[in-house]
């Protein structure tokens, strides 16, 4: 199967998140982190038309120009590398005082600081059957649906 994906952006999620070699986070789990946030491209087109039906489906948009949102794939990663440091904990011993927590710390922190750098998301909801004499377009935010 064919990526989308540019080695340019994997080489910039891969600084984004301090894992130059390919030892943990290979090429192939860095595209699939990308992929997961497709985004419009510059002239307005959606990476998949949706043809209606019931359930309706989608198909690839060939006129889409491959663009993707880094800092939400970055977010991701060190979320997921946070998880893997979790169990670390603060001890003594022998004179000593290991602080093993801000590994943890510091990973979530690079977390939250991608995950603020992402794109704001919005969907089109149209209503159907639509109500007489009531607008049936409405915008979400799909960060945060309850807004």
């Amino acid at each position: 199967m064919t990526t989308l994906v540019t080695a340019a952006q994997i080489a910039q999620v891969r600084r984004m998140v301090a894992e130059p070699l390919a030892a943990t986070y290979t090429d192939a789990l860095i595209v699939g982190f990308i992929e997961k946030y497709p985004l419009l491209d510059t002239l307005g087109e959606e990476p998949f038309l949706w043809i209606a039906g019931v359930p309706p489906t989608s198909t690839i948009n060939t006129e889409w120009i491959p663009t993707y949102d880094l800092n939400a794939a970055a977010a991701d990663i060190w979320d997921e590398k946070a998880t893997t440091v979790a169990a670390n904990y603060d001890f003594s011993a022998d004179g000593g005082t290991y602080n093993r927590k801000q590994q943890f710390d510091m990973y979530s922190q690079q977390g939250r600081h991608y995950r603020s750098r992402r794109v704001i998301r919005t969907i089109r909801m149209v209503q159907s059957p639509e109500e007489p004499g009531a607008d049936a377009i409405a915008i979400v935010n799909v960060n945060n649906p309850y807004e």
